[in-house]
């Protein structure tokens, strides 16, 4: 599916159904050609961290959606002092601390109106990054905090594992629209420390921080 501001990968079956398997089975693979491979920095976490705890002192709970190795939940277990889950569709998820098997597309019941804040850099590996998101947001308590972590290769050709894809400027409009006036982006921030892409590379990502109206 294309849109002028956004294009999602289709995962289709041979009747033109989507096919949740095949969006799953795409996602597992990546993750376990990947699992060495870590993007988020614990500069950047603290960042968070200090950037929460000035809007919220009684951050009690936390989760990080699309985690990997489980590095982001460490860091923010280890800066809020509170308990923080993270969420991988892949059966790795087991191999690493706090984190549970989990299709971030889906929420536990007793996340809802419970979570202080919700922290991803995966949102373009959802298939259908409207209905992630509303999702998210309804985890969130009242004083609850929703920070995308943007990278510009986001913006990108999609492809069956990086399935969403937009430019930076169109992301807060597109939160706009999906909200559809109960959520919306309240703060865009550099992120302080750059990710290494090669040893020779790095570039800056952007944190898009949401709230509920």
């Amino acid at each position: 599916m294309e849109d002028k501001l956004y294009s999602v990968y289709e995962y289709l079956d041979k009747e033109g159904n989507f096919d949740y398997e095949s969006y799953k089975s795409a996602q597992v693979k990546a993750n376990k050609r990947k699992i060495n491979k870590v993007w988020v920095q614990e500069d950047n976490v603290k960042f968070l961290a200090d950037y929460l705890k000035k809007r919220n002192s009684n951050i009690a709970f936390g989760i990080c959606h699309g985690t990997r190795r489980g590095l982001e939940q460490k860091w923010f277990k280890k800066y809020l002092g509170c308990e923080v889950i993270g969420t991988e569709i892949s059966d790795t998820a087991t191999d690493f601390p706090d984190t549970i098997q989990w299709d971030f597309h889906d929420v536990k019941k007793e996340w809802v109106g419970s979570t202080d804040f919700i922290y991803s850099n995966s949102l373009d590996h959802s298939y259908d990054p409207r209905l992630c998101l509303q999702q998210w947001m309804k985890c969130l308590n009242n004083k609850g905090l929703c920070i995308l972590e943007y990278s510009p290769g986001a913006d990108e050709r999609t492809n069956s594992v990086d399935s969403f894809g937009t430019k930076l400027p169109a992301l807060p409009y597109l939160i706009l629209e999906w909200g559809s006036g109960k959520f919306f982006a309240i703060d865009l921030i550099k992120a302080p420390a750059k990710i290494k892409y090669s040893k020779a590379s790095s570039y800056s990502s952007w944190f898009l921080v949401i709230k509920n109206a």
